[in-house]
């Protein structure tokens, strides 16, 4: 695997855990124990009942464009080749949003409500970020 240079999720905490799950080819997130809303970001206490229980949950993988921008001119010089190239915020089936992209779709074919699935993308021995396909119809 040649040398990723790209800013990279740190390990940590909530962190470790959810790419760890992405490592083994499972998009996870958070879903309360009490009145089983899905979160994401992870974080320690429901929004919803203010429940500490809660476990990882396997998500369908399946969502759509919520929302996307397109970035023509990169701020971070690693992306500087990238360009153009869209960021988009996936609204996942289980209601919670993620921030990644849809490869193989360029920026003028991206569209909201856009169906799509996950896919992991090994861009470190550790790291497998998830990033998205669109499903055809």
């Amino acid at each position: 695997m040649s040398e990723y240079e790209k800013p990279l999720p740190v390990l940590e905490g909530f962190s470790a855990d959810f790419y760890g799950f992405c490592k083994q080819g499972e998009l996870r997130f958070q879903r309360c124990s009490e009145c089983q809303a899905w979160r994401h970001v992870p974080r320690e206490l429901c929004a919803e009942c203010g429940s500490w229980d809660w476990e990882w949950a396997l998500s369908s993988g399946k969502g759509e464009v919520f929302t996307f921008t397109v970035v023509g001119r990169a701020l971070h010089p690693a992306f500087a080749e990238d360009g153009p190239y869209a960021v988009t915020v996936v609204q996942m089936d289980e209601g919670v949003r993620v921030l990644s992209k849809v490869q193989g779709v360029s920026p003028e074919e991206l569209a909201i409500g856009m169906r799509v699935e996950v896919g992991f993308e090994a861009v470190t021995d550790a790291i497998h970020l998830p990033i998205f396909n669109r499903v055809s119809a």
